[in-house]
């Protein structure tokens, strides 16, 4: 007899969670579960944390994209989230960059990912990452996640191992009392490379890598130790290697890089690793960072470049055009001086893969709507092909810079 209500206990239970097939349809009902209709006419249950299932990409992404960018914070909280989607509804912006891992080194969103669990480096800020991301390419928004790499305060924290040293032994901080890892670790290379997997299956579309270089700011940085980094080799090398162990690890991914605007028109590596030739041979994307508030008194013969947006960004997306032009013949042919021009396939290649940061903040001078349209209105004269992405720190963007 125990047996028999026992069996019918069991039958009870499987009739309060059933699955149908019809139509090449498989549905699951629950009384107690919410049910999510999603891509290919399945129905998945919704993830433990209340969060919907991981998302598929965009369909049809923009050839160019103009973004903005987002703090996880501001992305978590639905009053100010609200007010920029107003603010770009009909307007030209079509992507957000929304910070995922920012300068604190925490992962801000509902992460599965157990070292950053391990390291006590999640912080979930936004609650529920694949709804969001629902929600914006229901918009029909491009998502790019920001990761901020090398300067980490908390995986140095919990791994001082890895941490950025002074001669003296201890974790060196930056000016803004920020602990960094060592860019020449692969442990911190393969920690990076773990988040970039999962928010390429969660469901965004472009994963972008941000303070890829070594430190530049702060007491006696000429003489930091750094865990991995050989005698015999150059930052430059490093971060070359890195760039190229990142497009190995993730090679059906999206990826972007943004680096110092002054690398358009350097030389050199500026004693921080970052060459953009070498951006431009494993990444989809490049982001040099001109600001012209941040390029030195003098440049281009303009005191305060600050104050000249449209003729510091022209240059200095024309430089970049040029330099990169020139490393697409050697490419293309293996010699930079005997190969005739490039042709226009060619050519659009290298402009495809520009896309500039510019400014919306008041730095060198106070940012008017002008300004900042005169930056947009100089890439696209120089020939900087795949769009802009508009940096303001606070997400403050002035009304009027978005064309409707």
């Amino acid at each position: 007899m125990k047996i028999f209500w026992g069996l019918i206990g069991i039958l009870i239970l499987a009739l309060s969670a059933f699955f149908i097939l019809k139509n090449n349809t498989i549905e699951v009902s629950n009384l107690d579960t919410e049910i999510l209709e999603i891509e290919q006419n399945i129905t998945y249950l919704p993830r433990e944390d209340g969060d919907m299932p991981d998302q598929k990409k965009i369909t049809n992404p923009p050839q160019e994209i103009r973004a903005v960018y987002i703090t996880n914070w501001v992305a978590a909280t639905p009053s100010l989230f609200n007010k920029i989607l107003e603010k770009i509804e009909d307007t030209d912006i079509n992507a957000l960059i929304i910070d995922v891992k920012d300068y604190s080194g925490f992962v801000g969103y509902n992460t599965d990912n157990e070292l950053v669990k391990k390291y006590k480096a999640n912080e979930r800020r936004i609650k529920h990452l694949n709804k969001m991301i629902a929600e914006l390419h229901e918009r029909g928004l491009y998502v790019i996640s920001r990761i901020t790499v090398f300067q980490d305060p908390r995986l140095a924290l919990a791994r001082p191992d890895l941490a950025v040293l002074d001669s003296k032994g201890n974790v060196w901080q930056d000016r803004h009392k920020l602990a960094w890892v060592s860019p020449a670790s692969l442990e911190v290379w393969d920690y990076t490379i773990s988040i970039a997997k999962e928010l390429d299956a969660r469901g965004v579309d472009e994963i972008n890598f941000d303070y890829v270089r070594f430190p530049t700011d702060g007491v006696n940085v000429n003489n930091l130790v750094y865990k991995d980094f050989k005698e015999n080799s150059s930052k430059r090398e490093v971060i070359k290697e890195f760039f190229i162990y990142l497009r190995e690890n993730l090679p059906n991914v999206t990826i972007s890089a943004d680096i110092f605007g002054q690398t358009v028109v350097s030389p050199d590596d500026m004693g921080i690793g970052q060459v953009i030739e070498d951006a431009y041979d494993s990444f989809d994307y490049i982001s040099p960072m001109i600001y012209p508030s941040h390029f030195i008194n003098g440049f281009i013969g303009f005191e305060n470049p600050g104050a000249h947006p449209y003729e510091v960004v022209k240059y200095s997306v024309e430089e970049a055009v040029k330099r990169l032009e020139l490393h697409e013949r050697v490419l293309m042919q293996g010699t930079a001086t005997t190969t005739p021009d490039l042709t226009l396939e060619q050519k659009a290649r290298v402009s495809l893969k520009i896309r500039p940061w510019i400014q919306d903040f008041d730095l060198g001078a106070n940012y008017t709507v002008e300004m900042v349209r005169d930056q947009i209105r100089a890439m696209e004269e120089a020939g900087g092909g795949n769009g802009y992405m508009i940096w303001n720190p606070s997400n403050k963007y002035r009304d009027g810079i978005f064309y409707r």
